[in-house]
């Protein structure tokens, strides 16, 4: 079994920032890509930036510039550092990972309960 525990959400003012963490626990082989998802209300889900074991990563273009995704692959943790906060990056954000539970297994997606960022003065 795998969990992934994100922290670091919040409410903050325009212009601040914050950091979210997303650690992967359990019986885990390897890492492929992680990632950090958001869901605003009435929203689909969408992709904010991933990374992958390499350390390529991709952004949606609404955060390019102002959030840097990171991640410390002997913690099998992500982080998202978000700057320049906007009050429309208001959503909740999940962490995703894909992982290898024992040596030739398929990788598996598995995604975090979620952290609340909210923006707004």
């Amino acid at each position: 079994q795998v969990q992934l525990v994100e922290s670091g959400g919040g409410l903050v003012q325009p212009g601040w920032s914050l950091r979210l963490s997303c650690a992967a626990s359990g019986s885990i082989f390897s890492i492929n890509a992680m990632g950090w998802y958001r869901q605003a209300p009435g929203k689909q889900r969408e992709l904010v930036a991933a990374i992958n074991s390499g350390g390529n990563t991709n952004y949606a273009d609404s955060v390019k510039g102002r959030f840097t995704i990171s991640r410390d692959n002997a913690k099998n943790t992500v982080y998202l550092q978000m700057n320049s906060l906007k009050p429309e990056d208001t959503a909740v954000y999940y962490c995703n990972a894909g992982v290898k539970l024992r040596w030739g297994a398929p990788y598996t997606e598995y995604w975090g309960q979620g952290t609340q960022v909210t923006v707004s003065s």
